[in-house]
């Protein structure tokens, strides 16, 4: 009888078949979220962005710090650094851009106006912008998964209503709504700068988060729709858990896809709103923004173009950039999408 050696089969060595038992690798499973944010990791383009955005959210958070250590942070007007010119009747400044040399202590010059450092109007202007943006845009993104998930798990009445609700007010225009209440807040603070001030950016972030929150509760819905009749649901339902532990223990983290691409999509939408709302006079008025910068820039778009551009340059970059990273994320959590 022919003899086999086990042993042998693993080579002449005599150690283990590489597809033994011993040698086998952990297999661990990995959620979608984890599989995205795995493909976003390899993706150059994302990778860009992000440290492009954290740049600018530092800028705009140490805007204090740097204003304080730089020699041109000062954000107080000075009139000693214009001169009034006879051809024009506009006061220029008589320190760096357009008429002198760039120099450090102002790198974006003086705005004609008020004489205040552009860089420093600049840095504050980004601040109040990303802290209404993202204040907005948090609520925002509170109150459409909220109503969202309600509204798709329940089959009643409360569906009908909360979709009413969302049909009338994607009928009410934005800017309407705006302009409307903008002179009643400033009526009523006119006689307090600082209140006024408050009253402005709180208003600005009630009317972004009241004419906002439709879009993802809608699409949070759907979502929701889709997923109430899966098994793991049901099994759920079953077992007797309770409706908040359905919704935000089960049906939410599916969900982390689509409310991270809002996410993504919704901060630079609220941040170009603000901007535009103080280009127009009806957003905040007694603080710095972008918007203002660039309304007041406008008088001087020939004489000093880099007032103006400067403004513009800063708020494109950060919409671009929150846009493609918004764009980045949906292709990782959706391949299907992919460019």
């Amino acid at each position: 009888m022919t003899t086999i050696d086990i042993a042998s089969l693993g080579g002449e060595s005599g150690e283990p078949a590489p597809d033994s038992p011993g040698e086998q690798k952990e297999i661990t499973g990995r959620s979608p979220t984890q599989i995205a944010f795995s493909r976003l990791r390899k993706d150059k383009l994302a990778i860009v962005n992000v440290c492009i955005i954290v740049f600018i959210v530092l800028c705009a958070v140490l805007a204090p710090v740097i204003t304080t250590y730089w020699p041109w942070g000062e954000l107080s007007t000075k009139p000693n650094f214009l001169l009034l010119d006879p051809a024009t009747g506009n006061t220029m400044p008589i320190v760096g851009p357009p008429n002198y040399g760039f120099t450090p202590d102002h790198p974006l010059g003086v705005a004609p106006s008020t004489g205040t450092d552009n860089m420093a109007f600049l840095l504050y202007g980004l601040r109040t912008d990303m802290m209404i943006g993202l204040v907005a845009t948090m609520f925002t993104m509170f109150i459409g998964i909220v109503l969202g998930l309600m509204s798709g798990f329940s089959r009643g009445l409360l569906d009908r209503v909360i979709t009413f609700f969302i049909d009338v007010f994607l009928c009410f225009p934005f800017l309407i709504g705006a302009i409307s209440l903008a002179p009643i807040i400033t009526s009523r603070f006119a006689t307090n700068e600082q209140a006024l001030t408050r009253a402005q950016i709180i208003s600005l972030i009630f009317i972004l988060v009241f004419f906002g929150w439709m879009g993802l509760a809608r699409l949070i819905r759907g979502y929701v729709i889709s997923l109430r009749e899966r098994e793991f649901v049901q099994a759920a339902m079953v077992l007797g858990a309770p409706t908040g532990r359905i919704l935000f223990k089960e049906l939410l983290p599916n969900m982390a896809g689509p409310i991270i691409v809002s996410l993504s999509l919704t901060l630079p939408a609220f941040i170009s709103a603000e901007a535009v709302l103080s280009f127009l006079g009806i957003g905040i008025t007694g603080s710095p923004s972008l918007g203002q910068m660039i309304q007041n820039a406008t008088a001087y778009y020939s004489s000093y173009p880099l007032y103006l551009y400067a403004p513009v340059f800063v708020l494109l970059i950060l919409v671009i950039t929150l846009n493609l990273l918004g764009d980045s994320v949906r292709d990782a959590f959706d391949p299907g999408t992919r460019r």
